[in-house]
């Protein structure tokens, strides 16, 4: 009898040991769509200095890649994760879960910590986060974006720029060159997130239900990226 409780006991911690680094990536993948939400609350608490309502109107995808740390510069390897969701017709998508990674920023290094956010403006841009990993300046044209209320006419980002970047550090926010960086699918959140690593085209393209850890962070970018007037 005692060595069948002592299996029992034994296939039991087992098991919850299985459970648990499940339940904290669950945690993780839950707190930093919640700061990706709050980044752009942040953000655009302030018009005059947020993102222009051009860029907000006409905007294909947005890319949330909230708070590094200075020690994830040192390396020069791993920036950070982050969550993205594309406009459909029915609404914005439930997020895939994304990494940044590729050379250091150089002024961020010894940074407290820097908020980045990424909008696919066109239809190449779209299908570059459709296939789950492109390389910025390299696979995909990228301009440092332009902020206040109104996007200044003839500049070159509606010309080439199929992604317009922005840095937020200490306060101050500003368009970033991101050229070099890879932009991928984060396996392992997918799959804490969905139960499987599902392809992009398939969440972005809104065939997959918006999970409730992810509710907020959707609404928080339809409420700014309000309805597009742009012929999409």
């Amino acid at each position: 009898m005692n060595k069948k409780i002592t299996g029992f006991l034994c296939a039991l911690a087992m098991g919850a040991s299985s459970v648990l680094p499940a339940a904290a990536q669950d945690a993780k993948v839950t707190d930093r769509l919640k700061d990706a939400s709050a980044v752009l609350d942040e953000i655009m608490a302030t018009p005059d200095k947020g993102i222009p309502q051009s860029i907000l109107a006409g905007a294909y995808c947005v890319v949330v890649i909230p708070a590094y740390k200075k020690g994830a510069f040192l390396l020069g390897a791993q920036y950070g994760k982050g969550a993205a969701t594309c406009r459909t017709p029915k609404g914005w998508s439930a997020p895939v879960l994304v990494r940044l990674t590729g050379g250091s920023f150089g002024w961020q290094i010894g940074g407290q910590s820097t908020d980045l956010v990424m909008v696919a403006m066109n239809q190449n841009a779209l299908n570059h986060m459709l296939a789950n990993k492109f390389k910025l300046g390299a696979d995909a044209a990228a301009s440092a974006g332009p902020v206040g209320r109104n996007a200044q006419a003839g500049t070159d980002w509606k010309l080439n720029a199929e992604f317009l970047t922005y840095s937020r550090s200490k306060g101050l926010f500003a368009g970033i060159d991101l050229d070099g960086t890879v932009l991928s699918s984060d396996d392992d959140d997918m799959r804490s997130e969905y139960g499987s690593n599902l392809p992009f085209n398939k969440v972005l393209g809104g065939q997959v239900v918006t999970k409730p850890n992810a509710v907020h962070f959707v609404h928080t970018v339809a409420k700014y990226f309000v309805v597009s007037k742009v012929n999409h």
